[in-house]
């Protein structure tokens, strides 16, 4: 789950690197399209099947569109904000999550995991607000930080939204099925602009992040989750979101981006602290 992390952080740096030549769903509908086909040569290759997958594809398209939402909503969003301010944000869909896995199927949250994701929040919300007590009572945040968190609303609605479509079917051919239906959306909806786009004159970065974030980010960090999940109470497993801005820090340092100025840094240690309450909650329990 630390490589989880710490690969899901390099999305943010890389993601504001191509910001300037290429429209955020444009390059999504391609990463959708590469990870899907990435996805779907694992499933076959691997043998674990595709019984019950083709059934009810609506519901591929509802999850795939959250999905969407959030991955372009990053990307536009990277355009203006901060890395580390944007991995801060997505340090709230634990809460998100929680509210969301109430609503949608009524999943209890336990009193200390209750207050690792406050913790947590007040973390975020302290890098959000650059530590500023009157921009969070004037409740001013970036454009990127507002767009994003639109986004991250999406995700955390797709954790619930998943458990409650899924009918069992084997875990590789579900997932590149949802990608397959995102990659379709996004397709559809950015058909011309795909075509417009001057491929040949894009700068080598720009097919370098769709790389990773296709193959690495998206494909790799699947298979990472997945085997965390069968190994790990599910408390572990989302405490591990929280560390997600100290690696964005790490990515920029060695991406020569500069590190954030030191009045964040008391958000990113609330971060931390959140990570470490879900890990003794889990080992408590156990």
């Amino acid at each position: 789950m630390l490589c989880f992390a710490a690969l899901v952080a390099g999305s943010f740096p890389f993601g504001a690197m191509v910001g300037p030549y290429i429209d955020p769903v444009v390059l999504n509908a391609v990463r959708f399209a590469v990870a899907a086909a990435a996805m779907w040569a694992v499933a076959l290759a691997s043998g674990t099947g595709t019984e019950g997958v083709f059934r009810a594809p609506w519901r591929y398209f509802a999850l795939a569109g959250l999905f969407a939402i959030y991955f372009v909503t990053m990307f536009e969003g990277l355009k203006t904000a901060e890395p580390v301010s944007m991995a801060a944000v997505f340090t709230l869909n634990p809460a998100l999550t929680a509210v969301f896995g109430w609503v949608v199927v009524r999943q209890v949250t336990t009193r200390r995991m209750a207050l690792a994701i406050v913790v947590g929040g007040l973390g975020a919300l302290w890098v959000i607000f650059r530590g500023d007590p009157n921009l969070a009572l004037r409740f001013e945040i970036g454009r990127g930080e507002q767009v994003y968190l639109w986004g991250c609303l999406a995700h955390a609605l797709y954790s619930p939204l998943l458990r409650k479509l899924n009918r069992g079917e084997p875990a590789l051919a579900f997932t590149a099925s949802i990608l397959t239906a995102g990659a379709v959306i996004l397709g559809v909806y950015a058909a011309r602009d795909i075509v417009e786009t001057d491929w040949a004159a894009m700068p080598v970065i720009v097919y370098q992040v769709i790389a990773y974030t296709a193959i690495v980010a998206t494909g790799v960090t699947f298979l990472i989750l997945r085997y965390a999940t069968l190994r790990l109470p599910s408390a572990k497993v989302m405490a591990y979101t929280y560390i997600v801005p100290c690696f964005v820090i790490v990515w920029q340092l060695a991406l020569g981006q500069g590190v954030p100025s030191a009045i964040v840094l008391p958000g990113v240690a609330l971060t931390v602290l959140s990570l470490l309450l879900l890990i003794k909650d889990e080992e408590q329990d156990s």
